[in-house]
């Protein structure tokens, strides 16, 4: 029984109560040298600091948690505002605000274009203090700004004040030092393919923008877009209606095909923030419309939809691509979904070929909304897979330290180790190897499989099909990480194993595998050691010596036994005598003729090239093989 003063039992508590409380760090290792300075056993102090370690990691977790979860919160709430408000000046408030909250930035703003003036304008900011910074209007081209109206892309700078990418002006530069600006990012908000505006976030001292982060304003910068195109869709109705009373009735029809598309926007809105998936979001577009919707992911791979055989408009998608809004395919449209200027997939509209204006915005609109369902799954699943890959990591690196400990983590995060699992590594040049972990974890999107960086390779555990041998389930990951990073991609499977140790040993094999691709030239290949032959016996735990000389041989040893005839004894024979059929009759006490019959028979059993180099190699090893069982 554990000491009450000196026992690991009252520090764990203080472990626990700290981790609920949301303390410190730093207060985790105040419980370490309390122990030290109560005298506590080297054991017991060796527990209070693995349960420490184990406490912070928890703690890091959850914190990061919380973080996603506020930025998550932040964008439901950001299209809660748009579906509810029509007040342009508060939509626009709501995002800007919510942009610096979701970066943690000093400050953010938004500039639009005064086409009178010929310049651009701050029209919100949210963070400043610069009175001169607040009423800064810029000329088309010069700042941050005017390169990312420009090229209709996000720019972003560590330290604005040193950056030569940009045309500088004293006014731009007065008004940043008078805010004493240093980190900017700006994102523009495209409309039919322009530029009607740049959303800003910037900080006090030098910081580099994560690629997450890009993504995330620019989700902010299309809400702001829809905002200031409906605030002008509404205008011009109003504008319309005090001046036409002649044209009453297009009038009436405009105004209710903007209500229309609202509502439907609100509908949409709402099926992402009740936590709805792609398919309801499909559903739910192609009622909106009468049509039939089908939802393809950047790769091409169907989400939703029924789909048809003829489907993949590549050229289609990057045409809407480049012009920023849906585009005709034949008798369907096609829109892309981006989150920025990065692809997510595409939606693709059938049966309405006489799509309207007011319809063809609804239908850009939902193209809008997948793609923020899409990245805030994604953000999910790679918060999930970092989790998880930490646990791969760590049964990789010590997989028989405590298999039941490793087990039990693996079931508290949704990956049952007690279930067969197939082992995957993964290389590539090592100049893309940063990049195949995200390549990875793209591929495994949508699936129970969980990646990991180890060593110079990525390793992917994938749950047991039983529909695919290993090397076919390589092979189409060669194939497909392939195409996700750009560049060859060499994929090794191990057995199919149950439990960390087992699993660590199948880790081995697909090493092996991948180095042995390498040497026999098949770089961008995916392979098991059951797919490279003798090789595979060399190469793979337990040596399956009967599955090889099965496989090699099988046709030659089942004629034998159906008709007690001797072509395994004719084919050893005809090896052993160096191919020489004079010295092989001699060798079986037969005529030569009756040497050539038997040789015909195994070609044709064993199929033509059976007498090749690389294959006679084979079959000679699998007769020796065959042979030392007998023996």
């Amino acid at each position: 029984m554990d000491d009450p003063h000196t026992g690991p039992a009252p520090a764990l508590r203080r472990l626990l109560d700290l981790l609920a409380s949301g303390a410190a760090t730093e207060d985790f290792a105040e419980v370490l040298a309390e122990a030290r300075r109560q005298d506590a056993p080297a054991d017991v102090l060796a527990e209070i600091d693995e349960a420490t370690w184990q406490a912070v990691r928890v703690h890091r977790t959850l914190r990061q948690h919380r973080r996603r979860e506020a930025e998550l919160t932040a964008l439901f709430d950001t299209a809660g505002d748009l579906a509810a408000s029509r007040d342009l000046d508060s939509v626009l408030q709501a995002i800007v605000r919510r942009a610096r909250m979701l970066l943690g930035t000093d400050t953010a703003y938004l500039t639009l274009p005064d086409p009178a003036a010929g310049d651009t304008y701050m029209r919100v900011t949210d963070g400043s203090v610069s009175v001169l910074f607040q009423t800064l209007r810029l000329s088309l081209g010069d700042g941050l700004g005017g390169l990312v109206a420009q090229t209709a892309r996000p720019y972003a700078t560590p330290d604005y004040r040193t950056d030569e990418r940009f045309h500088h002006t004293g006014r731009i530069d007065a008004g940043v030092l008078d805010e004493g600006l240093v980190a900017i990012i700006g994102v523009p908000l495209l409309l039919g393919g322009q530029v009607i505006g740049v959303l800003f976030a910037a900080d006090r001292t030098p910081r580099a923008f994560s690629p997450d982060e890009v993504a995330l304003l620019c989700s902010l910068a299309a809400h702001a877009a829809i905002a200031l195109d409906t605030a002008k869709a509404l205008a011009d109705t109003r504008a319309a209606l005090a001046g036409l009373n002649a044209a009453n009735a297009v009038i009436q029809a405009h105004a209710a095909a903007v209500q229309r598309a609202e509502r439907a926007h609100d509908r949409l809105t709402d099926l992402v923030l009740r936590g709805a998936e792609v398919p309801d979001v499909a559903a739910e577009v192609a009622a909106l419309l009468g049509g039939e919707v089908t939802v393809r992911d950047a790769e091409g791979n169907r989400l939703a939809g029924r789909g048809r055989a003829d489907e993949g408009p590549a050229e289609a998608v990057a045409a809407s691509r480049a012009e920023g809004r849906a585009v005709p395919h034949g008798a369907d449209w096609v829109c892309a979904v981006l989150a920025g200027q990065e692809p997510l997939g595409s939606l693709l509209l059938h049966g309405r070929p006489d799509l309207d204006h007011a319809d063809r915005r609804l239908f850009e609109r939902a193209a809008v909304v997948t793609a923020l369902l899409l990245l805030l799954r994604r953000s999910v699943a790679e918060t999930e897979n970092r989790v998880r890959g930490e646990l791969l990591a760590d049964l990789l690196t010590a997989p028989d330290r405590d298999p039941a400990g490793l087990t039990a983590r693996g079931r508290r995060l949704g990956v049952d180790l007690g279930r067969p699992h197939l082992v995957l590594v993964a290389e590539a040049a090592p100049e893309e190897r940063a990049k195949l972990a995200g390549a990875a974890v793209r591929h495994l999107f949508g699936t129970r499989g969980v990646s990991a960086e180890h060593g110079e390779s990525v390793v992917l555990l994938l749950p047991e099909d039983g529909a695919h041998s290993p090397g076919h389930r390589a092979a189409q990951a060669a194939d497909r990480l392939a195409g996700l990073l750009g560049a060859p991609v060499t994929v090794g499977a191990g057995r199919v194993a149950t439990g960390p140790v087992a699993l660590a040993a199948s880790y081995a094999e697909g090493v092996r595998c991948v180095r042995a691709l390498r040497v026999l030239g098949r770089v961008g290949d995916g392979a098991s050691a059951a797919d490279l032959g003798f090789l595979g016996v060399l190469l793979g735990d337990g040596h399956r010596v009967d599955g090889f000389v099965a496989s090699t041989l099988g046709p030659l040893l089942d004629y034998d036994a159906q008709r007690g005839t001797e072509l395994v004894r004719t084919l050893r024979a005809y090896f052993d005598c160096g191919g020489s059929l004079t010295r092989a009759k001699g060798e079986l006490h037969v005529h030569v003729n009756t040497v050539v019959q038997r040789l015909d028979r195994i070609g044709v059993l064993l199929g033509h090239g059976w007498d090749r180099p690389e294959r006679a190699l084979e079959l000679q090893l699998a007769l020796r093989l065959q042979l030392l069982a007998e023996s």
